[in-house]
């Protein structure tokens, strides 16, 4: 219990003592319009107020991202909890607060167009490509796990739960943000922290469960899975939304196009990833305690951590407040899958240079995108996870780099940015290399090494273009 409450005591201290400094270092301008108000369409680019654009980004960032990703972690032990706080202080909420403002500072564009402008034109397509796969895979995962969860409450077939969630998508991808985004979210966001509260509540007054039986200090420095996978590099590919997240960049931009002022950015961006962090290790920690070990959550697992919401939810809060736990779960993927597809709409969109304020500019690219997600439905979600999170983590990666690029060329502190970006990027070289199923299968040793060589040759050409770059805008 004092470890969960240590580490959730953490999160919002870097909040407030991390995130202001991270927002000096950027340097708000109160009296700067954003584009929601210089650049109004009715359909993307909407005012909204801070709580409410609060709310819409925890969704759109949150899916399932927050819960699977640190059910799977804790098959490694607490040590899944250090990543989760440390993770979402110094680079994941660091990464989303700088793509949701430069995006503000560039009229809203998506990450593509920023990292094209401070890292190159090949950086640009680079991301234009993964951007885009990305978001189709999650757009995937999040109909997957919820359609399974619903026919796992029903009884029906998980397909006719895919076939209604991706209608509700095309309708919230075309229609108007403010529309049922801005109108719904806000009630939903409310519903996940009232779900995270509630189970963390049962559990602490439960007479058969305590929070984190057992654990000492040994265990956050210990690997308890019981498969033999290595700690490092998978636990930081495994555990993404939460401590830090690719997919997270192409989502603030939709709410860079919505704020009102500059000043909002760090309770929005930076607060909304330290809330997706809580919610991670409320997860974490209800899976390391509810079933009694790593050894006893693998059975209850089984390949599947829907299945261990499933029996948490049950457990603790009895049939009703279980189904309404379960809905939340449901809630959360369809909440960010939409915005996936939407997001890709508009990359598509900027990267075509198509007006999306009629409907049949927007039908031309979000069908041909759900056609590709139909088709990919069909694949194994084990798959899909494991790609969605290389895919995801080296998106993480290269915003963290166009965010270093971005405080060079306006000569500020870089390597609050660089030096996560370093980090980020030897963990995705060193995963590649040392997977068997993904990657090539190196012992780990060698792939740490040769990801390290790597990364200090990337970072030292990066900084030394950045460099170039700086010199020459300061002398023109």
């Amino acid at each position: 219990m004092l470890y969960f409450l240590l580490c959730v005591g953490l999160l919002i201290a870097g909040y407030f003592i991390y995130g202001s400094f991270v927002e000096k270092v950027f340097g708000v301008k109160q009296n700067r319009q954003t584009p929601a108000l210089t650049q109004p369409d009715g359909v993307d680019y909407v005012p909204m107020s801070k709580g409410k654009v609060y709310l819409i980004q925890l969704l759109n960032i949150a899916g399932v991202g927050p819960i699977f990703g640190p059910i799977l972690g804790a098959l490694y032990g607490p040590a899944a909890m250090i990543w989760i706080v440390f993770g979402c202080i110094f680079a994941g909420a660091v990464h989303d607060y700088f793509s949701g403002m430069i995006s503000v500072r560039h009229n809203g564009q998506s990450v593509p167009n920023l990292a094209g402008k401070y890292l190159g034109t090949g950086a640009k397509h680079f991301m234009n490509v993964f951007a885009i796969i990305l978001l189709l895979l999650v757009g995937v995962v999040f109909i997957s796990a919820p359609a399974g969860l619903l026919a796992k409450l029903t009884g029906l077939d998980a397909a006719i739960f895919l076939g209604i969630i991706f209608t509700y998508y095309l309708i919230a991808t075309l229609v108007p943000v403010d529309k049922l985004i801005g109108r719904f979210y806000p009630f939903f966001g409310a519903l996940l922290v009232f779900m995270s509260v509630g189970l963390t509540l049962a559990i602490i007054f439960s007479s058969e469960h305590t929070l984190l039986p057992g654990v000492q200090v040994s265990d956050f420095m210990t690997n308890l899975n019981p498969n033999d996978m290595p700690l490092w590099p998978a636990l930081f590919i495994t555990i993404a939304c939460g401590a830090v997240s690719g997919f997270h960049a192409t989502q603030s931009p939709l709410m860079a196009r919505c704020i009102e002022n500059e000043e909002n950015g760090r309770f929005v961006f930076y607060g909304a990833m330290i809330g997706e962090g809580i919610i991670a290790l409320i997860w974490c920690a209800l899976a390391l305690s509810f079933f009694g070990g790593v050894d006893a959550l693998n059975i209850a697992m089984n390949g599947n951590p829907a299945n261990v919401v499933y029996e948490i939810s049950n457990g603790l809060l009895g049939a009703v407040g279980g189904f309404l736990a379960i809905l939340g779960v449901i809630i959360l993927p369809i909440t960010s899958g939409d915005t996936a597809f939407r997001s890709a709409r508009l990359i598509l969109s900027e990267f075509f240079n198509i007006s999306q304020k009629k409907l049949n500019k927007r039908l031309i690219l979000a069908l041909p995108l759900f056609a590709i997600g139909a088709i990919l439905t069909q694949v194994d979600f084990g798959i899909i996870w494991r790609y969605f999170g290389v895919a995801n983590q080296t998106t993480a990666a290269l915003m963290l780099w166009t965010a270093a690029a971005y405080l060079m060329q306006h000569q500020k502190n870089h390597w609050i940015c660089t030096i996560p970006a370093m980090f980020m990027t030897v963990v995705v070289i060193a995963f590649i290399f040392s997977s068997a199923t993904l990657g090539f299968g190196l012992p780990i040793g060698i792939s740490t090494v040769s990801a390290g060589v790597i990364t200090l040759l990337a970072t030292f050409f990066l900084l030394n273009r950045m460099l170039r770059a700086d010199k020459l805008i300061t002398t023109s």
